[in-house]
């Protein structure tokens, strides 16, 4: 079900990811909130993602649910990591110009630096549409050569005022 009331976690400043990126004209500008143990977010697709007539594409639909993960790892682990692998499944085509609610919840951690996350796209109603689940593997921010320095630095800020 799609929530009342809710309060959003803080995003970093970095405006271009596609997922939660304010500044990206394509990006899906993604907001996300807390219910106890479950991040959550709160979208409707336009056309402009549609794969097959009035069908969002499975690629944002994974889009969604990676980024969902994403920041559940973030916000209940506060640590940088990776997406290692994900897995999903369509069980209701997701219609563009639906209310969707998508939602994710750590699970366990897996062997070393690995977390394990699932993750639901429902509609309005609470209708299931697609499952997922994904293992994020937790990096040092020395791992992580190619992303800036300020952008780490900054990630690692925001952990704390979660």
């Amino acid at each position: 079900m799609i929530s009342k009331g809710k309060i959003f976690l803080k995003k970093p400043r970095s405006r271009k990811c596609f997922g939660c990126g304010v500044e990206n004209p394509i990006g899906l500008k993604l907001r996300f909130y807390c219910e106890g143990d479950i991040v959550k977010s709160d979208v409707t697709l336009g056309d402009l993602y549609e794969g097959w007539g009035n069908m969002a594409h499975g690629g944002i639909i994974s889009t969604l649910l990676d980024e969902t993960m994403s920041w559940a790892v973030m916000y209940f682990k506060r640590v940088l990591f990776v997406t290692r692998r994900m897995e999903l499944k369509y069980i209701r085509p997701v219609l563009v110009g639906t209310p969707l609610c998508v939602n994710a919840r750590i699970v366990s951690e897996g062997r070393g630096p690995l977390i394990n996350v699932r993750g639901e796209v429902r509609d309005a109603k609470g209708g299931l549409l697609v499952r997922g689940s994904g293992e994020f593997a937790a990096l040092s921010p020395d791992k992580l050569i190619d992303v800036p320095q300020e952008e780490k630095e900054e990630m690692l800020a925001l952990f704390n005022e979660f």
